[in-house]
């Protein structure tokens, strides 16, 4: 037999050997699904859910709780204890509003959508701990308005 014939046979048996082993154990999950290796449900992609974020609220008093709507949308109802940063505005006024880097942020808006825009800029202006929870839409617990 030669080389290359053994060669496409033993990489053959490898990829056989990776499907067994997925059909059997199951496939990896998605990245969604992946909790943190620090026992915590945070997401690797910086997704958490509404019960989680309102756990750390409740764990960490000093959380920036943002919110990312409008004023409009800000005053008709918020979270107890949101700052309101709109999404657009955040290029411009984060550094006053937010002046610690290192704060742990949880970010929300109405469904989710500016919420994740505004937690990529956050973390690209160097932000570490900044988490987006979804929308107001979702969240089971108080609300309050202006």
């Amino acid at each position: 037999m030669s080389n290359n014939i053994k060669v496409i046979l033993g990489t053959a048996a490898c990829m056989v050997v990776v499907v067994v082993t997925m059909i059997f154990l199951g496939a990896p999950k998605a990245a969604d699904d992946v909790t943190d290796p620090g026992g915590e449900d945070m997401v690797r992609n910086r997704r958490i859910s509404a019960t989680y974020a309102r756990e750390l609220m409740e764990r960490y008093p000093n959380a920036i709780i943002l919110d990312v709507r409008t004023e409009s949308e800000f005053a008709e109802g918020h979270i107890p204890g949101a700052i309101l940063l709109p999404d657009f505005d955040i290029g411009e006024q984060a550094g006053s509003v937010l002046p610690d880097y290192d704060v742990l942020i949880l970010v929300y808006c109405r469904s989710g959508v500016r919420s994740r825009g505004a937690m990529s800029l956050l973390l690209s202006m160097g932000y570490v701990n900044v988490y987006d929870f979804g929308g107001i839409n979702s969240w089971p617990y108080e609300v309050v308005g202006d």
